[in-house]
């Protein structure tokens, strides 16, 4: 299951920076997650600072 980013994101790029599979980006100032991308590994969740990522 992929995970998703919620608008709690304060658009660090940790999550970005740490994603194996390369399906976190920005767009429009936000972080989101490309779920075709997403191998579920949850590496960013533990990146994030502000716990804005869980499964979708």
């Amino acid at each position: 299951m992929a995970y998703k980013i919620s608008d709690a994101c304060i658009n660090c790029g940790a999550c970005e920076s740490e994603c194996p599979a390369e399906a976190i980006s920005e767009e429009n100032g936000a972080r989101w997650i490309d779920p075709g991308k997403c191998v579920s590994c949850g590496v960013c969740v533990s990146a994030c600072p502000v716990e804005a990522i869980a499964e979708a």
